[in-house]
């Protein structure tokens, strides 16, 4: 990854861990001049809040409090990895399902 572009769109790519609002006013930010690194961030961020809505609605309703919330821990464990890339302007994936985000929302 280029120097310049990880400087330009580091910012946008932290603040796009901020809850879904974050994410939201990053690809604001991001919609005017396209960074790919500030895309891959924001895409990273986008496949978690997608897990954690299937988790808020799905395993906490169907299969209880105790697997829900080991699942959210899970769900912790990869915005933090998400996170820590983005302020040492890296792209790192997510395990697991960091790939699949990258091609799931390709157009952003």
């Amino acid at each position: 990854m280029e120097n310049q572009t990880v400087k330009e769109g580091k910012t946008a790519a932290i603040i796009s861990y901020i809850t879904i609002f974050g994410t939201i006013i990053a690809f604001v930010m991001n919609n005017s001049k396209k960074n790919s690194f500030t895309s891959f961030h924001i895409r990273q961020m986008l496949g978690i809040f997608l897990l954690s809505m299937l988790n808020k609605y799905l395993i906490f309703d169907f299969l209880g409090k105790t697997i829900g919330g080991i699942v959210f821990l899970g769900i912790i464990v990869l915005w933090f990895i998400g996170f820590i890339g983005a302020v040492q302007g890296q792209e790192k994936k997510i395990p697991l399902l960091g790939d699949q985000f990258q091609n799931w929302f390709n157009g952003i």
